[in-house]
């Protein structure tokens, strides 16, 4: 199987301000590229798309192809489930979202520390793998967002689990918040295959400032800085898919481009890598990957991923692009709430995987921005 899946995480929308509105006939579109290419790997979600996202699964895949022809990853989101019970008709109901019979690779999603002890007190687990006896599941495993030594917990505590879904990237790969390198090195100990997920950090490294275009460009003319950062996370051994949000056909006909047939980075790629992710490093400001969950409950309304994005450019760019930036700010915020909105309230903070300080966050995309 070619290591790339398409990730339906972003998929193009009719209405940017209604993440239902997917643009099915484009996602079908998309979706006959991908496989026309010789790829399989399809990854989705309850939350992506307020449960849209499997829908135009079942509208753009499982309608239209044969089941030989794709492999297709759902995920137990705990987050959206209030008790145990409630799980069968979670899993149900994805089933007849999806289209199909059983999900190929059943994860449980984003576990860290808080959310592997809901996972335990549900016996979710257990769940997963009953799922798998009845063959309404062919392979477990899980999504994780946390640090190496929880990690290490969890594939101590549950070795029958066969795939990990990690934060990879080659921004993150040292970073000691999210312990890219360390939690994949505790995945390989344990004998799992490695699923990547965030390859590009939320389109962070697939647009980048003018010195590390010019760095990336100077080896390579013709490869995009996505190219770089998917096969990075390709690269590394034990890493058997990389999911890409890709949310138009021009990130997907550059991914297909590079990916089908895959060459892995040598040693001169990877210096110029270790020099780009330094030089990022320097630049970013908020190292948000625009997942979303944060505004799942915001009481406000408050647009926090794009308001990051806009922030970033700002910081990134050095002022150059401050007009348009603040342009682009202040028609969102017509739409939606403004960054000075936030109440305080943190309900963000307590589903962002990446841990960040949102409510401080957002007085800075005020005072810079409004």
């Amino acid at each position: 199987m070619k290591k790339l899946a398409f990730g339906l995480m972003r998929l193009p929308q009719l209405d940017e301000n209604d993440a239902t509105s997917i643009d099915i006939e484009r996602v079908k579109g998309m979706a006959d590229a991908f496989i026309a290419e010789g790829f399989t790997y399809f990854d989705t979600a309850a939350p992506y798309h307020g449960k849209h996202s499997e829908i135009a699964f079942r509208e753009a895949v499982a309608k239209r192809y044969p089941r030989e022809a794709y492999t297709v990853t759902d995920k137990l989101s705990l987050f959206m489930i209030e008790k145990a019970e409630d799980m069968q008709n979670f899993f149900d109901e994805q089933l007849e979202r999806l289209g199909v019979d059983y999900i190929d690779i059943y994860l449980l999603h984003a576990l860290g520390k808080e959310s592997y002890a809901k996972a335990q007190a549900f016996h979710a687990f257990e769940f997963a793998a009953q799922k798998k006896a009845e063959g309404k599941v062919k392979h477990v495993g899980f999504s994780f967002h946390d640090s190496a030594e929880v990690l290490e917990q969890i594939l101590t505590e549950h070795p029958e689990v066969e795939y990990v879904q990690l934060q990879i990237n080659y921004l993150d790969w040292e970073d000691e918040h999210v312990q890219s390198r360390k939690c994949y090195e505790v995945a390989v100990k344990h004998g799992k295959q490695v699923l990547v997920m965030e390859p590009v950090k939320g389109g962070a490294l697939a647009v980048v400032s003018p010195a590390v275009e010019s760095l990336l460009k100077g080896y390579n003319p013709d490869a995009s800085p996505a190219s770089w950062a998917v096969r990075f996370c390709a690269s590394l051994e034990h890493v058997v898919m990389v999911l890409s949000g890709m949310s138009n056909e021009e990130q997907m006909t550059d991914n297909t481009s590079y990916m089908k047939e895959f060459q892995p980075l040598n040693e001169e790629e990877l210096a110029i890598l270790e020099k780009a992710a330094e030089m990022i490093h320097n630049d970013i400001a908020i190292p948000c990957t625009g997942c979303a969950y944060c505004v799942e409950d915001c009481p406000q309304n408050i647009a926090i991923p794009e308001y990051f994005k806009i922030y970033n450019h700002l910081k990134q760019f050095q002022g150059t692009s401050e007009k348009a930036d603040r342009q682009r700010y202040a028609r969102k915020s017509q739409e939606r709430g403004k960054a000075s909105d936030c109440i305080a309230c943190g309900l963000c903070e307590g589903h962002c995987p990446q841990h960040l300080e949102i409510r401080k966050l957002l007085k800075d995309v005020a005072n810079a921005l409004e």
